[in-house]
């Protein structure tokens, strides 16, 4: 578990600057991002879906996702596009750190490492580092009160929480515990994204109706 944990961390190290550097600069480099990263998760999409009949749909909805992420970062700017990323990456870290703590019940049998207070964890550490984010960077999301953001973010979160769980669903049907080896600790590509494809077509459909 130590080990695993040290890899997780020094991986983390290396790989969030770097998506951070991508993500910042936009433009080209954020398309050169999101080219990577959609040719690397559709690999491992394939290889957990190949005898799956939604395969081609998730081929479809994985470019539309990764297109909703560009749409967003550019409509709504870079403040919006990283406090989306900040509520999933802390969803992901409230439900990796509670869970392993404090245990707990199952919350769902597809995924049998996912317990009840790490879903709470994931709501709890997104409220707080979204509050963060937003002391810090001031985004132009309009947000009249702090129940309304609180709301917002507990959706986000939820959305989130909802992918890792298809993903896993998938993973399970395959027998397979990571959907790739590319990032040690981690796994795949699709095993750190797998909540962000989900928040971004959601938020993408609400910034065009609004």
């Amino acid at each position: 578990m130590e080990k695993e944990l040290q890899k997780r961390i020094f991986t983390s190290i290396i790989i969030i600057p770097l998506s951070l550097f991508f993500i910042i600069k936009g433009s080209f480099f954020f398309i050169f991002f999101l080219t990577i990263i959609f040719f690397v998760s559709l690999n491992e999409w394939l290889k957990i879906a190949k005898k799956n009949e939604l395969k081609i749909l998730g081929i479809f909805f994985l470019l539309f996702s990764l297109y909703s992420s560009y749409y967003f970062r550019d409509k709504e700017g870079l403040e919006n596009f990283l406090l989306i990323i900040t509520i999933c990456i802390s969803t992901d870290l409230g439900g990796y750190i509670f869970g392993k703590l404090l245990k707990g019940p199952k919350l769902i049998k597809i995924s049998p490492k996912k317990t009840y207070t790490g879903m709470i964890g994931g709501f709890l550490l997104s409220i707080i580092f979204s509050y963060l984010f937003i002391l810090i960077y001031k985004p132009s999301l309009i947000i009249t009160n702090d129940i309304i953001f609180i709301m917002f973010v507990i959706l986000i979160s939820l959305i989130s929480q909802i992918g890792d769980l298809i993903i896993s669903y998938f993973k399970r049907s395959s027998k397979i515990k990571n959907t790739g080896k590319i990032l040690p600790g981690h796994g795949g590509i699709l095993d750190r994204v797998d909540g962000m494809i989900f928040v971004f077509p959601f938020v993408f459909t609400i910034s065009i109706l609004l």
